[in-house]
């Protein structure tokens, strides 16, 4: 296969997983996502960046500490990347009257959205990411999945112009107190 067909075969994947899935199929399912409960206090999460091939090329654990007024809250997350790398991601979030959530961040491009139903919650925003020297805006497909009270995954999926260019798993865990992942 050359590189036009894989590119071609990549984009309709893309395409096609995108319209596969909604928050509604999730409808009933248990146990509910709910972003304040969840995201309130401190937990610690690990994770995996996938490039295009689904080879892993990063690893992570990150500690969060989330607060609430009403709601509007804040995500503080500081992301420890076993290269030594450390970033810090400060979310502002803010639930509508509807239901829907709306954030935004220092390296999100315009706003972030999404909405829970049943034990999922999607989120779609445009991520900033840097790469040795340069920057790249990626859309982000975000899926969250609640697996019991204190547990939940998470499934990121990047893209470029509609191309699938990486993908992120992350475990998150509230069964104990905050730990430093360093």
């Amino acid at each position: 296969m050359n590189f036009i067909q894989y590119t071609a075969v990549c984009a309709a994947m893309v395409g096609l997983s995108g319209c596969s899935s909604s928050v509604e199929d999730y409808q009933g399912t248990t146990p509910e996502f709910k972003l304040k409960e969840y995201f309130s206090g401190n937990l610690t999460a690990w994770g995996i960046v996938q490039d295009i091939n689904n080879k892993t090329t990063r690893r992570f654990c990150v500690d969060i500490i989330g607060t609430w007024q009403g709601d509007s809250g804040k995500l503080h997350e500081t992301f420890y990347y076993a290269d030594g790398e450390t970033q810090i991601r400060q979310w502002q979030l803010n639930i509508q009257q509807d239901g829907t959530v709306t954030g935004s961040a220092g390296d999100v491009i315009g706003q972030a959205s999404g909405e829970a139903n049943g034990m999922s919650f999607n989120w779609h925003y445009t991520l900033r990411v840097p790469v040795d020297d340069s920057e790249f805006d990626l859309k982000v497909d975000d899926w969250m999945y609640m697996l019991d009270e204190k547990r939940m995954m998470n499934r990121s999926y990047m893209s470029k112009l509609g191309i699938g260019v990486a993908e992120i798993s992350i475990f998150f865990d509230k069964t104990e107190p905050l730990r430093k992942c360093q």
